[in-house]
């Protein structure tokens, strides 16, 4: 829940105007509770099959049980232009990414 809490807080994330959604497998009664637990107000979507997460071809890798933090970045037209899964193993199989280095790999993105 950090990553999420983190992004939702971070200054430096909401100037780049990008609106996040946070999708998991999760049941959506756990979301619920850690939503109101952590005092999350972004949307948090349930994905209980990973059908979503297949469309885009994410959460393919796993650090120990959880999959990594997997980012995409999808234009207002509906397409990918942008996708960073931090969970594969040449992206380090990070389970958590620092706000910075991810605001970074945006920005180049953005500009």
């Amino acid at each position: 829940m950090s990553q999420v809490v983190d992004l939702q807080e971070n200054e430096n994330f909401r100037v780049l105007r990008i609106e996040l959604l946070s999708i998991s497998p999760d049941p959506i009664d756990f979301w619920k509770s850690e939503a109101e637990k952590y005092d999350i107000t972004l949307p948090v979507l349930s994905d209980p099959g990973n059908e979503v997460a297949g469309e885009y071809g994410v959460m393919r890798w796993a650090v120990g049980a959880e999959p990594g933090h997997t980012f995409v970045l999808v234009d207002e037209a509906g397409d990918v232009v942008w996708i960073r899964d931090y969970g594969a193993p040449e992206n380090g199989g990070l389970m958590y990414v620092e706000p910075a280095e991810l605001i970074d790999q945006l920005e180049g993105v953005l500009i």
